[in-house]
């Protein structure tokens, strides 16, 4: 069956037509409905069709939206994860997908080089890979080469917050932390397709069922374990489990002194990958064993501050004092530590948008994070919002724009994006920024409150 599956009006034929052949330019096969003989069962065939596209293409104009084929077809790709919607003529959308990204096509000239053509090819490229990932594992097919990475498709993994088994609930920001990194550092082999660290982290805590998240996912396997520390001892036990089967692909247990905890961690990712049968590139194992500081003192307090962080609301001054107390203390033990420069400058920011001018606005320790690190997204993401709180909106722009090119699944800096972008009155991209965020942290009920705000101002509500 074909890669993507386009639902429209059929009055809509003549505005769709272009769009197909811009799509089937990229080599990706196109069902619409001009497919159908004659002859043939119309609801079966559309059904087999959507069943089995990796990504579905609506079209939404003033007549689809009036559709019920149309918005049923929407409705099953957006549960499946699989929607990439189109607009035209600024029609109104269905309220039950309405906070899912739609790129507007108005004025794109039939010009497959526009960027909102761009814009739709990259997130149908992003979906078919996902898609096609497990179903390559599965068959069997031939691990990823440095020299085919960049056109097979990813092997795609949950990593699941391990498990505090330490005994002690305070120690619960090391197990996250430890967790964290190893989403970080998979996230840096070009081969592998990551879920976003908020979306892993809904499952802390509750009773799994792997092949079901896996499926919930399109995740071909699913990481989970669990860390015990205690004292100057850490043992880390980890499973890769395959997700449609539940069955285990490797598992390990590790018992170190907490001074190996850095090595221990790239020992881990390492395994995984070679677990998965896939090829780490050079610069990627470079990247996985580049620690923002082998001072494990200093580590340790950047894991308190960052578990305030994930645990508090912006809102919270004690939250946001402890982060910059506990971040200017690694700063002062490691003062190469820019991962902690960048958590500062963000809490310093935060306490000053609740106490005022009283408190540093960030800028320092946000500049400080990037004379040691310029490919830092957090540190670029967080000097764009102080910039942009001081109406340096074209300053912030050039910052946010690298962030993004840096990181463009960041949390942080997609957040940061929509914010700058509102204020600059550019509301469809900042309305795209805040779906990003809410999608990568889906608790965000600043950004939800913001779209609402958005989707106000645009007349889209």
């Amino acid at each position: 069956m074909a890669d993507v599956f386009v639902s429209y009006a059929r009055s809509d034929k003549a505005l769709v037509a272009p769009l197909v052949a811009a799509i089937e330019a990229q080599g990706w096969s196109v069902w619409w409905d001009p497919e159908i003989s004659p002859g043939q069962e119309f609801d079966r065939q559309i059904s087999a069709a959507l069943k089995s596209a990796a990504a579905v293409v609506v079209v939404w104009t003033p007549t689809s939206v009036e559709s019920r084929w149309v918005r049923g077809e929407a409705r099953d790709a957006a549960d499946r994860g699989i929607l990439v919607p189109v607009r035209f003529e600024r029609a109104e959308l269905p309220i039950d997908v309405r906070a899912i990204h739609t790129t507007d096509l108005d004025g794109w000239g039939e010009n497959a080089q526009s960027p909102q053509v761009q814009e739709l090819l990259r997130a149908l490229g992003a979906i078919i890979r996902r898609q096609s990932a497990p179903q390559s594992m599965n068959a069997g097919t031939s691990p990823v080469t440095p020299s085919s990475a960049s056109a097979a498709p990813r092997v795609a993994i949950c990593v699941l917050p391990f498990s505090n088994m330490s005994g002690d609930a305070e120690q619960e920001y090391f197990s996250d932390g430890i967790s964290e990194d190893v989403i970080t550092d998979l996230n840096k082999v070009s081969a592998l397709a990551v879920v976003a660290r908020n979306t892993a982290f809904g499952f802390k805590g509750k009773q799994v069922d792997i092949p079901l998240i896996a499926r919930q996912l399109k995740v071909s396997h699913i990481l989970e374990g669990s860390v015990r520390k205690a004292g100057q001892r850490v043992r880390i036990s980890a499973q890769l489990i395959d997700g449609s089967t539940g069955n285990h692909v490797w598992a390990e247990r590790y018992d170190r002194d907490l001074n190996d905890i850095f090595a221990l961690q790239d020992e881990i990712s390492e395994a995984i990958v070679k677990a998965l049968r896939l090829k780490l590139l050079p610069e990627e194992k470079k990247a996985i064993e580049q620690r923002g500081t082998t001072n494990l003192d200093a580590y340790n307090l950047y894991l308190m501050a960052r578990q305030h962080y994930a645990t508090g609301n912006e809102g919270d001054i004690r939250r946001n004092e402890a982060i910059v107390r506990l971040c200017k203390r690694a700063a002062e033990i490691d003062p190469d530590y820019a991962q902690a420069w960048a958590l500062m400058a963000l809490g310093q920011m935060l306490a000053r948008l609740v106490k005022g001018g009283q408190v540093d606005d960030g800028l320092a320790a946000a500049e400080r994070a990037l004379q040691i690190d310029g490919n830092l997204a957090a540190a670029h993401a967080v000097k764009a919002r102080i910039l942009s709180e001081s109406g340096r909106h074209d300053e912030a722009g050039r910052e946010i724009e690298v962030a993004l090119r840096l990181d463009p699944e960041s949390y942080e800096v997609n957040r940061a994006a929509a914010y700058l972008r509102f204020r600059q009155q550019r509301l469809q991209d900042a309305i795209r920024h805040f779906e990003k965020a809410q999608s990568l942290m889906e608790t965000d009920a600043s950004s939800a409150n913001m779209l609402i705000t958005c989707y106000t101002a645009v007349g889209d509500t």
